[in-house]
């Protein structure tokens, strides 16, 4: 007998862990889960390195580390015109996701509702359910992933508390155009709805797209908690360094549940994040752009070539693909299927994205490919793929 919350029993184990182990089972190489198999800048674990060796080991103040919300503070202002007073403007998460978790905890009560877009990072909806709250979806739909404002429009009742985004978006790629976020900031001032932003994709962008933060737009500061990490930014993901930033209101009622969800993250890794965040900038920056988006157009030309049809994504680093041509749905199944057989008799690992939907359809034909990988990692995966032969 489950033991289990009920509230939690349909979500299950995460995705992520399910087909990391069956690659790992099947000695298969992992486009599934979204983590570089590379390092960071050796400077930042330099860093880090000096800040256990100093005596920086004990607890940080619980909303970050002096230097490091001073840092992303003093970030804000110079990016993006935003003014954070550091000290309660900024809280500092372990990682986006608890953060994200946090600021549903702190901002919802139970019977309140949540716009989502879907397909959305899984998290999310388990976020929604733990705070008691009700999701309600929005459908951005393959291959151009566009908003349709009569869509969302709907999706606003009068116990409409908040909207969860995601720009540069997870898993499909999409960076939200201004003219999409106006219409957002439009509907969520019009119905008085906070806004949770979630930007860790940020300095992931590619083909002249830019992240634009939902914050600068007018009137939507006040009403705007904007996450971020550093794991996605720097390659460290194992380090689970996130933040949000917004007026003190906001940042307060995530703090409210973080203090007693994680209290306070690792201090000598915030610290080495306040010199990441201090000592990489635009040069950083553009050379990552342009390493992934070397990565994203090799995966897309290979996955085109063995009868996948891919969308381009302007962001973030994943791909999705509709598999139909290649793996008819009538003889193989869906995408958890698919996903299955490419691991265990091919040997590459993807992730069946109907996981991210809450209601939409469309994930059941997709795969999603993460591209996050050494060239070397995607060469040997590409090998895998050609070897699969034509269509069928």
């Amino acid at each position: 007998m489950t033991r289990t919350a009920r509230r939690l029993v349909p979500f299950g184990t995460t995705i992520f862990s399910e087909m990391t182990a069956l690659a790992q089972q099947h000695g298969a190489i992992n486009l599934a889960q979204g983590f570089p198999d590379f390092e960071g800048p050796a400077e930042i674990v330099a860093a880090a390195q000096r800040a256990l060796a100093s005596g920086a080991n004990q607890y940080a103040r619980s909303l970050g580390h002096l230097p490091l919300v001073q840092a992303i503070a003093a970030k804000y202002r110079a990016r993006h015109g935003l003014d954070f007073d550091p000290l309660r403007e900024v809280v500092v998460t372990c990682g986006a996701t608890e953060g994200i978790a946090s600021a549903l905890l702190g901002l919802l009560d139970p019977g309140d509702e949540v716009v989502l877009f879907e397909p959305y990072y899984d998290s999310y909806p388990v976020a929604v359910a733990l705070a008691g709250a009700t999701p309600r979806f929005c459908p951005l739909r393959f291959p151009d992933f566009a908003l349709d404002e009569a869509a969302l429009s709907a999706c606003f009742t009068p116990r409409t508390k908040l909207l969860l985004l995601n720009t540069p978006h997870n898993p499909t790629g999409k960076v939200f155009t201004r003219a999409e976020l106006e219409v957002i900031a439009k509907l969520c001032r019009e119905r008085d709805v906070v806004v949770v932003s979630d930007e860790v994709y940020e300095h992931l962008t590619y083909d002249g797209a830019t992240a634009l933060p939902i914050a600068t737009l007018p009137g939507m500061r006040e009403r705007t908690l904007t996450l971020s990490s550093a794991g996605k930014t720097y390659s460290l993901t194992g380090w689970k360094i996130g933040w949000g930033v917004g007026p003190a209101a906001l940042v307060a009622a995530a703090q409210a549940a973080h203090q007693y969800v994680t209290f306070s993250v690792a201090t000598p890794l915030q610290a080495a994040i306040a010199f990441a965040i201090e000592q990489f900038a635009d040069a950083y920056f553009a050379e990552l752009q342009r390493d992934y988006r070397e990565r994203r157009d090799f995966l897309v030309e290979v996955l085109r070539e063995v009868g996948f049809e891919p969308a381009v994504p302007q962001g973030a680093y994943f791909v999705l693909a509709d598999f139909t041509r290649r793996f008819a749905p009538e003889r193989h199944g869906d995408d958890r299927a698919v996903a299955r057989l490419l691991t265990e008799r091919h040997g590459v690992a993807a992730i069946p994205p109907s996981v991210f939907y809450g209601q939409d359809r469309d994930g059941k034909r997709l795969l999603r490919f993460a591209f996050c990988k050494r060239m070397e990692t995607l060469a040997a995966a590409a090998e895998r793929l050609r070897a699969m032969g034509g269509a069928r």
